[in-house]
């Protein structure tokens, strides 16, 4: 082991949408995607080597814990579908953090999608054995099955990393059957939000000035409205919020490291000064420490947001609302809602009578 910290976590369900902290951006220029003039945010290549390079460390089932609480979450939402799926795909499976949790109850056939082979290796090991597996190496930028093939897609804390997510979300639904389901999580807007502002504020007071050291994040509504226009239909998307707790910001930029976390934006700054750093884990320290009431030891808190989200493929079977105007009741008279539910039920035994 690396060393002999102990990580304490702290776990919350969120209900609603919080702002998130603004973010900063350097004065260097945005690569474009792909002929359809996308902006490249996040340099692929990087977060590749990223990837391969946790992937091959020799301790990096200490940097699982994360990954593995929200899979385990992720597959749990599976088996909320009374359905069993015939084939399934887990696009950037990692070390099998949802696929370890999945069973033959729900799944017959998976298969694992990453970047790394060494990932694919470690992830088939962790499979039921009664489920079938198929090994495929794949980026998240360029999702490629055959059309209306797949009866669900899953992905964990991959689709935050990808530049054109309204394609990827569109490629998705394409080898989905009809009625077909997409269950995914990725990090939202406030991950990370205490270490962002302590280095701002850090760098600010040192260099006179900030560059951007944590990558952007998308925004709840912001996957809503991707996944309607994708044309995915009967969605539920919510958040969760992990807190981790550190014994300083060296144990969390180490840890971020390991989980292949690590800031992968072109913008990025590539150095960050000795200076600065001690000076972040001051105002880091300062402005969010907390102290363990029984131990007396001073801890950082890590705040991870993850927005969850449910989409199904249309099909004819699937509920539709009513036309606008076929409505029987006024918004206005709501407050009288147990009333007109009485009134209802009378008509309709009295009917019953004749």
């Amino acid at each position: 082991m690396l060393c002999s910290r102990t990580i304490s976590i702290s776990i919350k369900n969120v209900g609603c949408f919080h702002a998130s902290r603004p973010l900063s951006f350097s004065s260097k220029t945005f690569r474009i995607a792909n002929e359809s003039n996308v902006v490249s945010i996040f340099d692929r290549y990087t977060k590749s080597l990223q990837r391969e390079r946790a992937s091959l460390a020799n301790d990096v089932n200490l940097y699982d814990y994360l990954k593995d609480e929200i899979g385990y979450r992720l597959a749990d939402r599976v088996l909320d579908i009374k359905r069993k799926f015939g084939l399934a795909a887990d696009l950037g499976c990692g070390r099998g953090y949802v696929a370890k949790h999945l069973s033959r109850d729900s799944i017959d056939q998976l298969i694992l999608c990453d970047v790394s082979k060494y990932n694919l290796e470690a992830a088939s090991s962790t499979v039921e054995d009664d489920i079938k597996i198929k090994k495929k190496i794949l980026d998240e930028e360029n999702i490629e099955f055959k059309s209306n093939s797949l009866d669900l897609v899953l992905s964990n804390l991959n689709l935050h990393w990808v530049n054109d997510l309204p394609r990827a979300f569109k490629q998705i639904l394409k080898a989905l059957k009809e009625d077909g389901v997409f269950l995914a999580s990725v990090f939202g807007g406030d991950t990370l939000y205490e270490l962002r502002s302590s280095l701002q504020l850090a760098e600010q007071e040192r260099r006179g000035g900030i560059s951007p050291h944590i990558s952007p994040f998308t925004e709840m509504r912001d996957i809503g409205s991707l996944l309607t226009n994708a044309g995915f239909s009967m969605l539920t998307i919510d958040t969760d919020e992990i807190v981790v707790h550190y014994p300083t910001i060296f144990e969390l930029m180490w840890d971020l490291k390991g989980m292949a976390e690590s800031n992968a934006a072109f913008n990025r700054s590539l150095h960050l000064h000795r200076d600065t750093q001690f000076a972040a884990a001051a105002i880091y320290q300062e402005l969010y420490g907390k102290v363990d009431p029984e131990t007396g030891n001073t801890t950082v808190p890590a705040t991870f947001q993850v927005i969850n989200m449910l989409g199904w493929k249309p099909h004819p079977s699937q509920p539709t609302p009513l036309q606008r105007g076929t409505g029987e009741v006024s918004v206005k008279d709501l407050y009288r809602l147990d009333e007109i539910i009485k009134e209802v039920n009378s008509v309709k035994k009295g009917d019953q009578d004749k």
